[in-house]
């Protein structure tokens, strides 16, 4: 018994293993980024309301300000549970597991706090259209609610993920897509008897399927006896040491991911000033790299869980061979995925039913998006590998530097010297270059060889 336990919890170093934890890691990541780009459709279809895809842009990137930090504290969480997993301490995983659960509802709540109380102030203060703050504001208040469930959603794929069950993801992934369209459909357009709620009903389906999606997941673990295996909040209370090891280990993740995406919130903001059609070639950008960006951080994560666990099974040595698979699969999807999109890009483009001039002002941004994309296909490998060995102060470093860079780049292009929105784009080429290359240099050092958590 001893034996098939350690064999399901310790990963081997192969393309099979790889693809085995990275596919239903892909599907998880790209549900709620099908789910943002199923809102934008049917907003862009919604006649009443003209400005509903430009506005999306910016309550969307402002959501994945919060849904960042959920994803840097799942990240932490994930790392943590790998390593218990590498070392075979499956009675650990269950107190970590818990302890996370009640970090995360806390967050929640100050996310909840801070969008109610401070977000329409900053907008006042950002935001040139009164309308585009009203919308935004109003939309963000109820969209907000989502927050618990998205929170607890991403724990438990940390938990999955972590302990090498990555397929039992697709259930909840399913259910929260299905769920948002059907909503989406029934709530913006006021279709079966309901309220036609426009902007606002996107953001109301969004949290119902949020709910949707954690519930099932919830179910699924139940049921294949998971929660039982690694007694999940048998023992639910504060728990010091393990709440300090996970916050030590999170807290830089979460800063990380979160000033990632503000610096996101603070380009689109300034596209604001461009206008209204540079908003919403913004927002579809946004939409690209989600969709065809979630197959290499389906990969960054299969990094992260693959190289603690290696770690915690004292195989050091596997490290680089592994990442060297690792980043030779994700390169391959990001050319695939370059080369469809600049083939055929009106095939996509269309979908969001704009009009005729829309796919002429989007072509330089989607040829510069592409090529970011090749950028960041081992880019976010190395980065989340350094996350991997246990040392995150050092990926916020990293994080910190890039950003830095990143946002005076683009103040000076699209506010001081004012230049056409693809050159702001461009801020993604060197956002990349500037996490491949420390990261780089740090897992060459070997420093991270004596790092233990």
């Amino acid at each position: 018994m001893s034996a098939a336990i350690t064999n399901d919890l310790q990963v081997q170093i192969s393309n099979r293993q790889i693809i085995k934890i990275a596919l239903p890691i892909s599907l998880a990541i790209l549900i709620p980024q099908l789910n943002f780009i199923t809102n934008n459709i049917f907003l862009g279809h919604y006649t009443h309301d003209s400005a509903a895809l430009a506005v999306a842009g910016i309550t969307g990137v402002y959501y994945l300000i919060f849904a960042a930090i959920g994803y840097g504290l799942n990240n932490g969480l994930q790392a943590l549970i790998a390593r218990r997993a590498g070392e075979n301490r499956p009675e650990e995983i269950g107190r970590l597991f818990s302890q996370g659960v009640l970090i995360g509802l806390c967050v929640a709540a100050a996310g909840i706090l801070v969008t109610w109380l401070f977000t329409p102030a900053i907008f006042r203060l950002m935001i040139h259209d009164p309308e585009v703050q009203r919308k935004a504001v109003d939309f963000l208040r109820i969209r907000i609610w989502g927050l618990p469930f998205l929170y607890i959603y991403q724990l438990r794929n940390a938990l999955l993920v972590g302990t090498n069950q990555s397929r039992y993801l697709v259930a909840g992934t399913l259910a929260e897509t299905l769920a948002n369209i059907g909503l989406d459909y029934l709530l913006i357009f006021g279709h079966w008897g309901l309220p036609e709620l426009g902007f606002n009903g996107a953001a109301i389906a969004s949290v119902i399927a949020e709910f949707t999606g954690m519930f099932v997941i919830f179910l699924v673990i139940r049921w294949k006896g998971i929660s039982q295996r690694f007694g999940l909040f048998r023992e639910f209370g504060w728990n010091r040491e393990n709440s300090s090891l996970i916050i030590s280990m999170s807290a830089p993740l979460m800063f990380q991911h979160a000033i990632s995406i503000i610096s996101w919130q603070y380009f689109f903001l300034l596209i604001e000033h461009h206008g209204a059609m540079a908003l919403k070639v913004s927002n579809v950008m946004r939409n690209i790299f989600g969709v065809f960006g979630c197959v290499s951080w389906a990969f960054a994560a299969t990094t992260n869980a693959m190289v603690s666990n290696v770690i915690g099974q004292n195989k050091k040595e596997q490290v680089v061979p592994l990442l060297k698979k690792i980043i030779r699969l994700s390169m391959g999807w990001a050319v695939f995925a370059c080369i469809l999109l600049n083939l055929f890009p009106e095939a996509f483009l269309s979908i969001f039913g704009q009009e005729p001039g829309f796919t002429t002002a989007a072509m330089p941004s989607l040829r510069v998006v592409t090529a970011a994309m090749l950028l960041m296909s081992f880019s976010v490998i190395l980065l989340s590998a350094v996350t991997g060995t246990g040392n995150t102060r050092i990926t916020f470093l990293i994080e910190l530097f890039a950003i830095i860079l990143y946002c005076s780049y683009i103040y000076l292009v699209s506010e001081h010297y004012f230049l056409p929105i693809h050159y702001g784009w461009m801020s993604e080429w060197l956002y990349w270059i500037c996490l491949f290359l420390p990261s780089f240099w740090y897992l060459r050092s070997g420093k991270w060889k004596g790092k233990m958590i």
